[in-house]
């Protein structure tokens, strides 16, 4: 695209609570890719951060934006980007945002869902039949929250979704790649890796870059196995019971325990002692965290059960492993290492 080309319209909507670090690399990859040196003007893209009244938007970490203007007409943007971050009361969008978003829709303005900006997108109802992109984290949420989407439509192992006039992304990071690939579409890629460079990333992630794992989190192509390791990470400190996971996947206790086991060889419930163990261990590796809260934070009743639970697979306590891994100069878990294939581990 030329300097004299017109410059790709993006409107920038951000939700009560939103995560800064999503916004701030879009935002930036935006800057970078639009002008030559460092002169961030806006020329071949251009920005404006709109909402539904010129009120500061307090991010989830504070800090306070104001929207430059209002909603307006949808049609003036090539792309409405909608950025989201805490699930908490008053963190929804306003009506007006959700009429604002369903207008998009009608319009051949491409709609962006950014973090938990997707559940504002789906709120609006401009998702239908579209593959829609989440985080790991914020999987059972989005289908507590809409219990009747398709699961099959459900994308957790990526990092963002183009399908047609609707892209999501599973935030943090990522809104770095989305914005790179939307980029793509309009600008010459040395201009694009150009801006890349300058942030420091090597290369943008592709559609296909899978979403890093939370510790412990096996991947699985089965959709019901799958949704029950997420539901399982996301309960870790609190264990669900055989019967209430296979009530909250729609399945029979019978049918979740037998699918489960031929996919992974494991119980559900040993599949879940053994995220718990995992997860304990990378806390152990990777915070100051003391044994009591660590023991809490991954599901067991006190500081002695867990403890019990380590002796049986490392012959060491949680203290003795987190100081024999640290001497050893361990700052990055390995399961294969740290987890020996021994029988009682299932």
């Amino acid at each position: 695209m030329s300097a004299a080309a017109k410059p790709v319209w993006f409107g920038i909507l951000l939700l009560p609570n939103f995560t800064l670090t999503a916004f701030s690399g879009l935002v930036d990859m935006l800057r970078l890719a639009s002008d030559e040196g460092d002169n961030s003007r806006p020329v071949r893209c251009c920005w404006s951060l709109i909402g539904d009244a010129k009120r500061p938007v307090r991010a989830s970490c504070g800090i306070e934006t104001t929207p430059w203007e209002d909603l307006g007409d949808p049609a003036r943007f090539d792309y409405v980007v909608v950025v989201g971050g805490l699930l908490r009361k008053g963190s929804e969008p306003s009506q007006a945002t959700l009429d604002f978003i369903q207008a998009v829709g009608k319009t051949k303005t491409t709609l962006v869902g950014i973090c938990t900006g997707t559940f504002a997108l789906m709120r609006a109802g401009v998702l239908a039949k579209h593959r829609i992109c989440v985080s790991w984290f914020h999987y059972w949420d989005f289908l507590e929250q809409f219990p009747h989407v398709d699961h099959t439509r459900l994308v957790a192992d990526r990092l963002f979704v183009m399908d047609d006039r609707r892209i999501t992304c599973s935030g943090g990071r990522a809104s770095i790649d989305v914005a790179a690939a939307i980029l793509k579409r309009h600008i010459d890629l040395s201009t694009v890796q150009k801006a890349l460079r300058i942030l420091l990333v090597d290369r943008a992630d592709t559609i296909n870059a899978p979403q890093p794992h939370p510790p412990g989190l096996e991947p699985s192509a089965h959709p019901i196995v799958k949704r029950a390791m997420l539901l399982m990470e996301q309960h870790v400190s609190k264990t669900l019971t055989l019967e209430e996971m296979a009530k909250k996947l729609n399945v029979s206790s019978r049918q979740f325990e037998r699918v489960f086991k031929a996919d992974t060889g494991r119980t559900p419930q040993a599949f879940a002692r053994a995220m718990r163990l995992r997860v304990a261990a990378w806390t152990l590796l990777n915070t100051d965290k003391t044994i009591s809260a660590v023991s809490s934070d991954c599901g067991f009743s006190d500081a002695s059960h867990m403890g019990r639970e380590f002796r049986q697979i490392y012959a060491v306590s949680p203290s003795t492993f987190r100081r024999e891994k640290r001497m050893a100069g361990l700052d990055e878990v390995n399961y294969q290492e740290i987890f020996p294939n021994r029988t009682e581990f299932y």
